[in-house]
């Protein structure tokens, strides 16, 4: 039989299980950080080009594409930036994964 995710979480040490929570508190969703930058999805969805009811269907995504990501919060006025971590090594900001600026044809 599989192991749910809270009886996973029901196994760790108090310590540990506080640290999680306390991260789950620091994680927004893109509805949270619409709402605390005071944009509605139609608002957003102009920007975009998009329908709101694009809008409200890609807020409940959990799976995505990188630029579909990045239009999002670049629409709200941020930008993207994907950092790796590894143990025992300094981030690593992965440049590679930014959008190629379009040069114009002489």
């Amino acid at each position: 039989m599989a192991t749910t995710l809270k009886e996973k979480l029901d196994r760790l040490p108090p310590a540990r299980r506080q640290a999680v929570a306390e991260r789950t508190q620091v994680l927004a969703t893109l509805r949270e950080l619409r709402m605390a930058l005071d944009c509605t999805q139609q608002q957003l969805a102009e920007k975009l080009s998009i329908g709101q009811d694009s809008i409200s269907r890609l807020e409940k995504r959990s799976d995505m594409r990188l630029s579909t990501l990045r239009a999002y919060i670049e629409a709200l006025g941020g930008s993207l930036d994907i950092v790796a971590h590894f143990p025992d090594q300094p981030p690593v900001s992965l440049n590679a994964l930014q959008p190629t600026p379009i040069r114009k044809a002489r």
